[in-house]
């Protein structure tokens, strides 16, 4: 919904909240774990001493409602207890507070964790990271042997016929990019074609999805087959009652997992493999990670589901229409107005938003937008698109915003109003954070200055257009698979 009206929210919050977003009300000026962003992008690749030394070290964390997220202005997740653990022990006899060594936390993307790590952007990526060989000859990994996980697959409960990893011959698998999974499903596949059967076809997930948001889409039945960690399915299987965890399939067996830090940090990895050693999985990875962070989830609805399909029948055309007549692809429009409304002209807010758009009458009625009648449908779909583009091109028509951003900005703007979001870009680039770029960077800058509204609306909506945008490639595909068995069929014999 445009300006201050309240967004209509159907997802879990993402809270991708960064370092410096934290709640301003309860944050302590001198929180130790809380330092400028600028000295913290400082290329630094020395060893545990020279750490000790600066007194801190840098843990990259994802963003994830189970390994790093914000709550109330407090750091939580599976890793941040870990990280708060290896913090008391390696400051274990350090009696002066002004003497002891801080962690800090650096959220990233997951594609970004051993990248960032050799770059000297962090020194410890604090995430369950399956050891392979490829990933050996980049990084060295602190597991102290502890912590053993099964790629399992898991598929939505209507799935059928997956009974071993032979049977996922010939099919889609949608899994987080960057990840061991590709790797071991890539092995899988030259099994697959020794023994002369079609191979798994590989589908990477955007980069701002992860495992636990490709599960949503599993349970939702957007995304029909899945890898994950046996401890991270198990866990979601809680809370996502369409997803079927098949524990007799999997694409790997024991694997180690643990953090990564750089091969020329011995001493910090020294240190890590011998907190690794006391840490139990049992109580930390079963205890946190199911009872504390798998409470009170909510998932996912289903934008494709049959019922939500046959509305957006009714409306594609609509969209279609005015998508491309100021510019938008019209699956963005699609999953704006399901965010907004659920695809339900009917609905009206207390504020007096209307619509399929849930757009006021008051911008419609504005010179820059000027439709009338916004109750009927059709006028609905084009006073809010319209209202998208004035936006757009009016507030973020900067060369240097890609696309991808210019459209996220947008729909931030249109949520939260165009003077509040120039506000926090400026806050933004005060912060050290790219004015530019949305994901990672003013979104940071939302969290801590306007609230989770525009972050979670902006997150929310971008899942389900990756929802859309999925279904769409797949009935793509089915039409293909339709002409070409047609085609055969025609042939002269």
């Amino acid at each position: 919904m445009p300006a201050t009206a309240p967004g209509y929210y159907l997802l879990p919050c993402l809270l991708l909240l960064a370092l410096v977003a934290w709640n301003p009300a309860s944050a302590q000026d001198d929180d130790p774990h809380q330092v400028p962003l600028r000295e913290l992008e400082k290329t630094f690749t020395g060893d545990l001493p020279e750490m000790r030394k600066r007194k801190r070290i840098r843990a990259l964390v994802t963003y994830s409602r189970t390994d790093f997220f914000f709550d109330h202005g407090r750091a939580r997740g599976i890793q941040v207890e870990f990280l708060q653990a290896y913090e008391k022990f390696i400051n274990k006899g350090v009696k002066r507070a002004t003497d002891q060594i801080h962690i800090t936390y650096l959220p990233v993307t997951f594609d970004q964790l051993i990248p960032a790590l050799r770059a000297g952007k962090g020194d410890i990526a604090a995430a369950f990271l399956t050891v392979t060989p490829e990933r050996e000859k980049k990084v060295a990994f602190a597991t102290g042997g502890k912590l053993k996980v099964r790629e399992l697959v898991v598929t939505h409960k209507d799935t059928s016929g997956i009974e071993s990893v032979q049977d996922l011959s010939g099919k889609s698998v949608y899994v987080l990019k960057d990840s061991s999974y590709v790797r071991h499903l890539e092995q899988l596949n030259l099994q697959l074609r020794r023994a002369r059967k079609p191979p798994v076809r590989i589908v990477p997930a955007d980069p701002n999805l992860l495992s636990e948001d490709i599960l949503e889409l599993v349970n939702a039945g957007v995304v029909p087959i899945t890898i994950v960690d046996d401890y991270k399915a198990r866990g979601w299987k809680k809370v996502l009652p369409d997803i079927r965890v098949h524990e007799t399939v999997s694409i790997r067996d024991d694997n180690t997992v643990g953090w990564a830090t750089r091969r020329q940090n011995p001493e910090l990895g020294k240190s890590l493999d011998r907190f690794a050693r006391k840490v139990g999985k049992g109580t930390l990875l079963g205890n946190m990670l199911f009872r504390r962070y798998y409470r009170d989830t909510r998932w996912i609805d289903n934008p494709v589901s049959r019922e939500q399909r046959k509305r957006q029948e009714r409306f594609i055309a609509l969209f279609r229409k005015y998508g491309k007549r100021y510019g938008f692809d019209h699956l963005a429009l699609m999953a704006q107005a399901y965010q907004e409304s659920g695809l339900d002209n009917r609905k009206k807010s207390h504020r007096g938003a209307v619509g399929i758009m849930q757009l006021l009458p008051s911008t419609a009625a504005d010179p820059h937008v000027n439709v009338k009648n916004i109750r009927q449908l059709e006028n609905n779909i084009h006073a809010g698109t319209k209202y998208l583009a004035f936006l757009r091109d009016r507030y973020f028509n900067d060369p240097g915003i890609s696309h991808k951003n210019r459209l996220a900005f947008t729909w931030a703007a249109y949520n939260t109003g165009p003077a509040s979001l120039r506000k926090v870009r400026d806050k933004a680039k005060k912060m050290g954070l790219d004015p530019n770029v949305w994901f990672g960077n003013v979104e940071l800058a939302a969290g801590r200055y306007i609230g989770k509204e525009p972050v979670q609306y902006v997150a929310n909506i971008y899942k389900y257009y990756v929802a859309y945008k999925l279904a769409d490639e797949l009935a793509d595909r089915k039409k293909k698979h339709r002409r070409t068995a047609s085609a055969g069929t025609d042939r002269p014999g």
